[in-house]
């Protein structure tokens, strides 16, 4: 198959796959789901065996990164061996994964020995109480011991992604940059999404832009504009001082959408071609039709013909830009544990 198949209809390659393995979580954050969020049925779950084949047709049509993503996907079960058998595929340059940290601390050395590349590990506080109150649980010091295992380890790169939101959590930038660079890791500070209908806050009043976490980290560490880039939409500054960088991804502040290069995989089997739209493509459907396989579970004896073309028409979907605005109401309603990060 030609990688010029996975070309968007504004010549945008596309060769990037994140992989939402499960929408459930161990986690309840505040900014990406309400408390009593109801996850879906486990038989509308796209199986182990069904998100390996989907990698392993991206990567044969010319897809290089895979990132691994949930909910959280160190809580599904046998998430190692569908990771090993994607990070083994010909082709793929580099597979990552995303995880709140929690499930770290035993699963560390694993993750590298199945051929995980990078990890971005999600935190955004270094408060115990203030951890308890974004995530609704009380997790924080397993989360802590989690990244400190990682980091010794010989991975590629390691990164924290913080969320930050103004009056809850901005007071913490430098403490959390300075966190990342002491144990030789990137840091991204991300913008909120206005995805799903939260009620714990008006996201309008506690939008942190990025151009304002710059500027308050510039009077602590002297930033320079990075020419480093990652397959991901962060925009990285070399801190003086330091082997590693601080970054921030700015969906509403400085969009990035002309320089968009993937897809996400929802944990339900749709191929979503924008973040901030509902264009979407139902794999599931492809990989379960009777015609196309008759044992849907066994990835050998898939005639993989139908679900790259699924993919191609798939693509002609994919939009030049979202619409984030936080003055009106959420118009994607799905939440971002269900999209995948």
């Amino acid at each position: 198959m030609s990688t010029s198949a996975l070309i968007d209809p504004f010549g945008r390659k596309i060769d990037y796959l994140r992989i939402s393995v499960t929408d459930r979580c161990d986690f309840r954050c505040t900014y990406c789901m309400d408390e009593d969020v109801t996850f879906m049925p486990r038989d509308h779950i796209l199986s182990l065996e069904e998100i390996v084949h989907v990698a392993k047709t991206f990567i044969s049509m010319g897809t290089k990164r895979i990132r691994i993503t949930g909910g959280e996907p160190l809580v599904r079960k046998n998430i190692l061996w569908a990771i090993e058998q994607i990070a083994n595929t010909e082709g793929l340059e580099e597979l990552t994964i995303t995880t709140n940290g929690s499930q770290l601390y035993k699963m560390a050395q694993s993750l590298l020995d199945v051929g995980v590349s990078r990890i971005n590990i999600s935190l955004d506080t270094l408060k115990a109480e203030r951890f308890y109150a974004l995530t609704r649980r009380d997790k924080f010091q397993q989360v802590i011991d989690g990244i400190e295992a990682a980091s010794k380890l010989p991975f590629k790169r390691l990164k924290i992604n913080s969320v930050m939101l103004k009056n809850h959590n901005d007071d913490e930038l430098f403490d959390l940059a300075q966190f990342a660079l002491e144990r030789k890791m990137d840091i991204s500070f991300i913008e909120e999404m206005p995805l799903g209908v939260i009620t714990d806050h008006n996201r309008a009043a506690t939008y942190l832009s990025s151009d304002d976490v710059i500027n308050t980290l510039g009077r602590h560490y002297e930033l320079t504009p990075s020419s480093s880039t990652t397959s991901g939409p962060t925009r990285y500054y070399q801190v003086a001082g330091y082997d590693h960088k601080i970054g921030v991804i700015s969906p509403h502040s400085h969009n990035f959408c002309d320089t968009c290069n993937r897809v996400r995989l929802t944990a339900e089997g749709r191929l979503l071609l924008c973040l901030g739209n509902e264009h979407a493509k139902d794999l599931k459907t492809v990989l379960r039709n009777s015609s196309y396989c008759s044992t849907p579970l066994d990835s050998k004896n898939h005639n993989s013909t139908e679900l790259e073309n699924a993919i191609i028409e798939a693509l002609a979907l994919k939009p030049e830009k979202h619409h984030f605005n936080l003055d009106e109401a959420p118009q994607i309603l799905r939440f971002m544990s269900a999209t995948g990060g």
